[in-house]
């Protein structure tokens, strides 16, 4: 297993950090030495930006788009609330953890305000900008296609919940009209990189918490004991990429589950159950007992409940694993709002 890369999100603040000047104070502010750069290698990288900054809202985003650079920050926390709670807000908009993001600012005062409420966050002080992009929590083990696109995909998704939003109707005739397409693969040598990176990034709904680096993951692909699903999301706004793995131990009279994780990205979709369900009828069809494995934390709760609506019953639980069995009776039709490709 590998060690977690912490960082997915980098929260800036504006004044005499991302830019040098203080802009309501009428300062000719001017960008800080190296500062596209770095925003744009951080965005390669697949890592996320927002802002935390206490200015005028408009005022900023003026500036902002002044220097191109408006686009790069989702969620962008621009008033006078203090930075912890902007903070929150950030996260808690991109649904990622309070431990995934990092604060870049300049006043002493800010960081140690956020360190005292969020002491999670990894605060940064804006002097050290030119050292930034060789922190090791700024620098994933892989950079996927995924993640050269992540913005992108992040900003489709705040398009769609926009438009549902505005949608009346039942939340069924939305999901329909995204015509989404739902693929389940066998992972190949090109996803390992990608699916690496999901047991390191995915940590909400996942269900053990394992990571895998690319050398065990293809052992695994290389191996008959083993099977490694991959699966993809896409509708008529784009691709959500590679979003849902799931590595199952294969033995004569039993298939074991040792990780089953998707994106929170996908939460509101609707198809949490699709991969499930699938295990489910082949195990089935194989004639083989269905098991999983889950390490129950504070955060994927979620998971639990997934595995015992999809009538997993608990058979041990040592108090730190929980072994589960299905009864591979009940499996739920996928839903109709969802076009499901399963590639051999």
């Amino acid at each position: 297993m590998i060690q977690k890369n912490k960082i997915k999100c980098v929260v800036w603040d504006l004044d005499n950090t991302l830019w040098q000047g203080t802009l309501l104070e009428g300062d000719t502010v001017t960008l800080s030495p190296n500062v596209v750069e770095i925003i744009q290698t951080l965005d390669q990288r697949g890592i996320l930006q927002s802002i935390a900054s206490k200015n005028e809202y408009h005022t900023a985003m003026a500036k902002l788009t002044e220097f191109n650079l408006q686009d790069y920050f989702l969620y962008p926390q621009i008033n006078w609330n203090s930075k912890a709670h902007s903070i929150e807000t950030i996260a808690k908009s991109i649904n990622i953890g309070i431990d995934t993001l990092a604060f870049i600012d300049d006043q002493p005062f800010e960081r140690e305000e956020v360190n005292f409420s969020l002491p999670e966050v990894y605060c940064i002080d804006a002097t050290d900008l030119p050292n930034l992009l060789n922190l090791s929590e700024l620098n994933p083990h892989f950079i996927t296609e995924d993640s050269k696109y992540r913005r992108q995909m992040y900003l489709s998704d705040i398009k769609r919940n926009q438009l549902e939003e505005e949608f009346s109707g039942p939340k069924e005739s939305f999901l329909a009209s995204l015509q989404m397409i739902f693929t389940i693969a066998p992972a190949k040598e090109n996803d390992l990189q990608r699916a690496e990176e999901l047991t390191v990034r995915t940590n909400q709904l996942n269900t053990t918490g394992y990571t895998y680096s690319y050398e065990e993951l293809k052992s695994f692909i290389n191996s008959d004991n083993y099977l490694l699903l991959i699966t993809s999301l896409e509708d008529k706004y784009g691709t959500y990429g590679k979003i849902g793995l799931t590595l199952i131990e294969r033995q004569p009279t039993v298939w074991t589950i040792k990780l089953l994780l998707m994106s929170c990205r996908v939460m509101s979709r609707g198809v949490g159950t699709i991969l499930i369900n699938h295990l489910r009828n082949e195990a089935r069809h194989h004639q083989v007992k269905l098991c999983a494995e889950l390490i129950q934390n504070d955060r994927n709760r979620m998971m639990y409940m997934t595995y015992k609506f999809a009538h997993f019953q608990e058979i041990s639980n040592d108090g730190h694993l929980i072994l589960f069995e299905n009864d591979l009776s009940a499996i739920q039709q996928f839903p109709e709002f969802v076009k499901v490709n399963i590639l051999p």
